[in-house]
C-alpha cells in the first residue's frame, strides 16, 4: 500500500512534454527532430489554423532547427562542395563498375578496338543518366540544383527518429530531409539501367559477341546491390566516400602492380611507361586519389590543400621502390639459405 502511495505521488510530480496537437495559429514546437508545421499563409481558412498539424514536410521542405522552429522551410540552397563530389562519386563508382566488368569479361591484357568501343559505350551510358538526372530534379530544365543542407547523420535515416510524445501516439515524420540526394541517386541508377538496356546489347553482340553479354550479366547484378547499399548505408558512405576513395585507390594500385611477373624496379617503372593500358590505369588511380584529396579538404585553403595533390604519385612509387624487399621469391630463398 505504502509503494502505491509513494508511485502515486512520484507520477504525479513528473512533468509530462506538452505540445499542440492539431493545427494552431502560432508555430508552435513539434516533437522530434523532423516533424514540423506547414505554413498555409496569412489568409488560409482561421478555423483550421494558419499551420499545419505536426508530420513531415513535403518533398524540397524541411524543419532546420527544430529547438527554435518547427515550421518547414523550404530548401532552395545550392548544393555545397562536398555534395557535388559526392554526387560525382556515385557517377564514378557507376562507370568504373562498368569499365571493370568489360575488362574482366574481354579477359584481354591490351586495349583493343572493341574493348574501348565498349568503354566508350558505358561512359555514354553513365554520361547521358548523369545529365538526365541533373535536367529533371528542381530547378527543372537546368544544370543546377535546389537542396537541403544536411546537418547530421540522422538526416540520411528520419525513419529511425518517429517521436513517440508521452509514449503515446507515435508520429509519423519520415520524409527526405537531404534532398535531392537520396532519391536522386535511385534515379539515376534507373536511368543508368535502362540506358545501358538499349545501348549496350547491339555494341556488346557485334564487336565482342559472348564475352560483352557477360558484362551487361554483371550490371544486372551490381546494379540492385548499389541501390540496396544506397538505401541502406547511405549516410555512412556521405560521411565516408573521401576516405573511401583514397583507400581505395591505394589497395587497387598496389593489387595492380602485384599482379606483374617482373617485380624489379626497372621492369614495374618501364611498364607503367610504355605500357599503354598501365598507363591509363595508373593515371586512373592517381587521379582518384586527388578526387579523394579534395573531396577531404574541401579546398577551404586552396594552396595547401591544392599543393597536397602533388602527394598523390607517392604510394605507387613507394610500391616500386620496396617490392623487391617483399618479393616471395627473394624471401623463400633468404630462409632455405639460412
Amino acid at each position: 500500500m505504502i509503494w502505491s502511495w509513494l508511485l502515486l505521488l512520484l507520477c504525479s510530480s513528473c512533468l509530462s512534454y506538452t505540445w499542440v496537437q492539431g493545427p494552431s495559429d502560432s508555430p508552435s514546437l513539434c516533437p522530434g527532430l523532423y516533424c514540423g508545421r506547414t505554413d498555409r499563409g496569412v489568409d488560409s481558412n482561421t478555423s483550421e489554423g494558419r499551420y499545419s498539424e505536426c508530420g513531415p514536410c513535403e518533398r524540397g521542405w524541411r524543419v532546420y532547427n527544430p529547438s527554435k522552429s518547427s515550421v518547414c522551410q523550404q530548401c532552395q540552397d545550392p548544393p555545397e562542395l562536398y555534395d557535388w563530389l559526392y554526387l560525382g562519386f556515385i557517377v564514378l563508382f557507376t562507370l568504373l563498375a562498368h569499365w571493370v566488368a568489360v575488362d574482366f569479361t574481354a579477359k584481354s591484357r591490351r586495349f583493343t578496338k572493341e574493348i574501348l568501343i565498349l568503354h566508350a559505350s558505358a561512359l555514354l551510358e553513365v554520361g547521358v543518366s548523369a545529365v538526365s538526372t541533373l535536367v529533371i530534379s528542381q530547378p527543372f530544365g537546368e544544370f543546377s540544383l535546389h537542396s537541403c543542407r544536411v546537418s547530421r547523420l540522422s538526416d540520411w535515416y528520419t525513419l529511425l527518429h518517429n517521436p513517440t510524445p508521452n509514449y503515446e501516439t507515435k508520429l509519423y515524420c519520415t520524409q527526405e530531409a537531404v534532398y535531392p540526394l537520396f532519391t536522386m541517386v535511385f534515379i539515376f541508377y534507373s536511368f543508368s539501367l535502362i540506358s545501358m538496356l538499349i545501348i549496350r546489347p547491339f555494341l556488346a553482340s557485334k564487336f565482342l559477341p559472348g564475352k560483352g553479354r557477360n558484362a551487361i550479366y554483371a550490371a544486372l547484378y551490381f546494379f540492385p546491390i548499389f541501390a540496396l547499399t544506397h538505401g541502406v548505408l547511405g549516410g555512412v558512405i556521405y560521411y565516408s566516400y573521401p576516405y573511401i576513395i583514397i583507400l581505395a585507390s591505394i589497395v587497387s594500385c598496389a593489387a595492380h602492380y602485384a599482379f606483374k611477373l617482373d617485380q624489379s624496379v626497372k621492369s614495374l617503372l618501364l611498364t607503367s611507361v610504355t605500357d599503354t593500358r598501365n598507363l591509363v590505369i595508373l593515371l586512373g588511380h592517381w587521379g582518384l586519389h586527388a578526387y579523394g584529396i579534395v573531396a577531404v579538404t574541401e579546398l577551404k585553403q586552396m594552396s595547401l590543400h591544392l599543393s597536397l595533390i602533388g602527394l598523390v604519385p607517392i604510394p605507387a612509387l613507394f610500391y616500386i621502390l620496396t617490392a623487391r624487399f617483399t618479393d616471395p621469391a627473394r624471401i623463400m630463398g633468404g630462409s632455405e639459405l639460412s
